[in-house]
């Protein structure tokens, strides 16, 4: 297996000297690049090509949210974790339409960052415990305003797409739909071109925004 390439956001120097050790420790890991901010985003992953990034939320001059939305017209197949203090709801949505791949809060132990990490390039959608919760209440608040269209997606399909809200990965969903990955795979193909997506962020962003599920 190839070496993840992370980088780091954030305003804080302690947290990325401490993320930096983190994942030079890690196996199959290596932190390239950390920056303080997104003032100069493009330009800095430009520079080192990274495979991960771990995006925090609240910094100063251009923040994460707004970083998120930079580099995802930039680099479409980059993948984004936001880290953040808060279970902020309206952060969590943001970030997740702005087209992040996963949601960690900091106080996560070590062991889940480096987890998330793997998972997110395994084709996952990474999230705190916790965070997941919210999201599944937000996704279901106000059931009244569900839009009609459900995109045409079959039932096996419908539960999937809950899963991959819930942030499981897709040997976790394998696990826990009794299937094989590979037919994971096929059923998120399908869940892409029904809903005309091309990532889990996408797809999860949808299914929350238009309430699909």
């Amino acid at each position: 297996m190839n070496e993840i390439r992370v980088v780091v956001f954030d305003d804080n120097r302690s947290r990325r000297t401490s993320l930096n050790i983190l994942i030079n420790q890690a196996e199959n890991m290596s932190c390239v690049g950390t920056f303080e901010d997104c003032s100069d985003a493009v330009a800095g992953i430009e520079s080192v090509l990274p495979d991960v990034v771990l995006m925090d939320i609240d910094m100063p001059n251009v923040n994460g949210i707004e970083g998120v939305r930079i580099l995802r017209k930039e680099f479409p197949n980059l993948c984004i974790i936001m880290q953040t203090v808060f279970e902020d709801d309206n952060k969590i949505i943001d970030a997740i339409s702005a087209g992040a791949n996963g949601y960690i809060l900091k106080k996560a132990h070590p062991s889940k960052i480096i987890e998330g990490i793997n998972e997110v390039v395994n084709g996952g959608a990474p999230m705190t415990s916790s965070v997941a919760r919210r999201v599944l209440e937000l996704f279901h608040k106000n059931p009244g305003n569900r839009i009609n269209n459900d995109y045409k997606l079959t039932d096996r399909e419908k539960e999937i797409l809950s899963d991959l809200v819930k942030g499981l990965s897709y040997k976790m969903i394998a696990e826990e739909r009794s299937i094989s990955v590979f037919t994971v795979n096929a059923h998120v193909r399908n869940i892409y071109e029904k809903l005309q997506v091309h990532s889990v962020a996408e797809a999860v962003s949808k299914a929350i925004n238009q309430k699909v599920i």
